[in-house]
């Protein structure tokens, strides 16, 4: 077995979540998540055995959608229902010209149902109620419209990811995600941290402006989601835990 530690991006919900995110850490036993209006994904460790999968289930309840990112290396119960997967890759700045955006504004909770409102027609991927809280998202308008907007979410030591990405079908071909890609890549490097994000393996066009902006790939990656078997909800009504 090496030695050497983990990368955080290897693993960047748990890296976060027992890092500068722990703030958020819901846990149980060594398994931990984000707030379920935060974001969605759970933290699981590398080496998975029979009780963490059933300390997952303990931790998101009956009947619960386990959404999982970076699934390496370990291996699902057959038992366990798979929802979806999906293919994704991970790119790192490798020398964005990164800088601030003048018509960028800084979005806060007030802005919250705009945000879901474009999230919703968009589809970027997961955006939730307190999701805001999670680091600095900005926004650019057209005649007080939220035209396009980026954000960060996950905050692995050292790092922190870009999400978010969304530009209103109205304002397409304007360059405003870029823009926006740019401004928040600049707030991240000001603090000493560098970006990254993950997009789905077959976003042909967000892979080709991440590439021209000076993103690299470091690795491809994948998104799943799954729901435990009902006996492992029995078991746990019937024994209390820790």
């Amino acid at each position: 077995m090496s030695d050497t530690p983990p990368h955080p991006l290897d693993n960047p919900a748990l890296a976060a979540l027992t890092g500068p995110h722990a703030h958020f850490a819901e846990r149980h036993r060594r398994i931990l998540r984000y707030p379920v209006d935060v974001t969605p994904w759970i933290a699981l460790p590398e080496d998975m055995d029979a009780r963490d999968w059933a300390d997952v289930a303990a931790l998101t309840g009956p009947g619960a959608e386990v959404p999982l990112l970076g699934f390496h290396g370990r291996v699902m119960p057959d038992d366990w229902e798979i929802l979806w997967h999906m293919d994704g890759v991970q790119f790192v700045d490798d020398g964005l010209d990164a800088a601030p955006e003048p018509e960028a504004v800084r979005l806060g909770p007030a802005d919250v149902p705009e945000i879901l409102d474009l999230v919703a027609r968009t589809r970027p991927g997961p955006f939730l109620p307190r999701t805001i809280e999670l680091g600095t998202y900005l926004g650019i308008r057209r005649d007080g419209v939220l035209a396009a907007m980026a954000g960060e979410r996950l905050r692995p030591p050292g790092w922190t990811e870009i999400s978010a990405v969304c530009t209103d079908p109205a304002f397409r071909g304007e360059g405003l995600a870029r823009r926006l890609i740019l401004a928040v890549a600049h707030s991240i490097r000001e603090r000493g941290e560098t970006p990254f994000l993950h997009t789905g393996a077959d976003n042909t066009n967000a892979i080709r402006l991440y590439e021209k902006l000076g993103f690299r790939l470091r690795r491809t990656t994948a998104f799943r989601a799954a729901r435990a078997p009902e006996h492992l909800h029995e078991a746990r009504e019937a024994v209390p835990v820790g």
